[in-house]
């Protein structure tokens, strides 16, 4: 074996990191919306799929359930503190525990989905508590209060961000100004590295993992800034203003910012709602800079997330805090396609070629992405829970898993 083969395994030994370990977490492997079942169901039945599951008391919140290895793992308030449940294959929970304090102002519910790695799962509060529990018995293996050790500053609703993963780290990103952005040993919670402060506050959005051209980047987001993070280091080799306080009359600290940024190559694409202008961004060859490629007024999406698939954006945009339309965008130029009614605004995810939307009205979509219009070719109504329809779905083990506050719905979707 030779030194820089002995030296990667040594490494990867001691940091409990694999480049093969599986992480199951919101909004798919990429973080993108598209999840990799295939055998799925290409029409409903006029009543909707089969639901197979339902469970209560999880707690309330808009958070997504996830499935692995057989459990769900679901996050919810319970009194005044975020819990974490695990979820046996016929509904029973087999442990509920506390990881945290609840956003305790306005929309204290839960929003943050559970991240699960091999034997870890990670959480975290309203209040900006990280936390890493064991995944069979739902002991706490360590916590970190990255928003009081770090100063972190709150926009209105306080934390709403998942914490991602990236080889042996957890990135979390408390803005403030003593950083933006800080990794966690995933083992032990003890800090690697932090960011310099670019002076906003929390968003609401998850970093993800951006790759091109040889370059890898952790896509953090705070309220003002999106930071391109060397993961090793936790320097930022470019950041993007998106915060405009002459286009922006909500608050006078940041963004009310929720997307995970979507990105094909060199472009990344940002929306975020409110009639804020999306825009389009793209990396020079050298990964040190963005430049606005486009801006677009239409496809300003407000917390549900866009899909990118064969060259077109799709999800809804917003009109007002209640109401908004289904947008077809491409991806390349801009081109809005189409901007059509379905009752309002909702999440968007997809798996095996087809889009599931989920609106604030609590209906339920199956959807065939075509650029020539909005085609619903199926759909069903949620009526359990209470509350705003929130939550993204999930689709997992030929099941749609969602949630609606505190009660927690699966349904067979595989075809026979």
């Amino acid at each position: 074996m030779n030194m820089q083969r002995f030296l990667f395994v040594l490494i990867s030994v001691l940091t409990g990191w694999s480049a093969s370990a599986q992480i199951t977490q919101w909004r798919g492997p990429d973080r993108d919306g598209i999840f990799t079942e295939t055998g799925l169901l290409k029409e409903w039945p006029e009543a909707g799929p089969q639901q197979v599951l339902e469970v209560e008391k999880i707690g309330v919140g808009w958070s997504s359930p996830i499935w692995v290895d057989g459990m769900i793992y679901v996050t919810g308030m319970i009194d005044t503190l975020d819990h974490l449940t695990a979820i046996n294959p016929d509904g029973s929970i087999k442990w509920q525990v506390p990881y945290g304090r609840s956003w305790n102002k306005s929309f204290p519910d839960t929003r943050s989905t559970p991240v699960v790695e091999a034997d870890r799962i990670y959480v975290q509060s309203g209040t900006g508590q990280v936390s890493c529990i064991n995944k069979e018995d739902g002991s706490t293996i360590w916590e970190v209060d990255v928003d009081k050790n770090y100063q972190g500053e709150y926009h209105v609703w306080g934390n709403s961000e998942t914490v991602l993963i990236c080889d042996d780290k957890v990135i979390v990103s408390p803005g403030g100004h003593e950083t933006s952005v800080v990794a966690l040993n995933k083992m032990t919670g003890e800090e690697v590295w932090k960011t310099k402060s670019l002076g906003g506050p929390r968003a609401y959005a998850s970093a993800a993992i951006y790759e091109w051209n040889g370059f890898r980047y952790v896509l953090a987001v705070i309220g003002t800034h999106l930071l391109a993070i060397v993961p090793e280091t936790g320097e930022i080799a470019w950041s993007y203003s998106y915060f405009n306080p002459e286009k922006w009359k909500w608050q006078d600290n940041g963004l009310i910012w929720t997307n995970t940024p979507v990105f094909k190559d060199n472009n990344i694409f940002l929306t975020m709602g409110y009639d804020y202008p999306a825009v389009m961004l793209e990396m020079d060859s050298t990964g040190t800079s963005v430049a606005e490629k486009f801006v677009d007024h239409t496809f300003d999406n407000h917390h549900h997330g866009v899909i990118l698939h064969d060259g077109c954006l799709y999800g809804s945009n917003w009109f007002d805090n209640k109401r908004g339309r289904w947008v077809c965008m491409k991806w390349d130029t801009g081109e809005i396609k189409y901007v059509a009614e379905w009752d309002t605004k909702g999440a968007m995810v997809m798996a095996d070629g087809l889009l599931y939307a989920y609106n604030e009205r609590g209906n339920v979509g199956l959807v065939e992405p075509d650029p020539d219009g909005f085609k619903v070719i199926s759909e069903f109504k949620i009526k359990k829970g209470a509350g705003p329809h929130w939550a993204h779905p999930f689709i997992a083990d030929g099941k749609l898993f969602l949630r609606h506050g505190d009660v927690l719905m699966v349904y067979d979707i595989k075809a026979k």
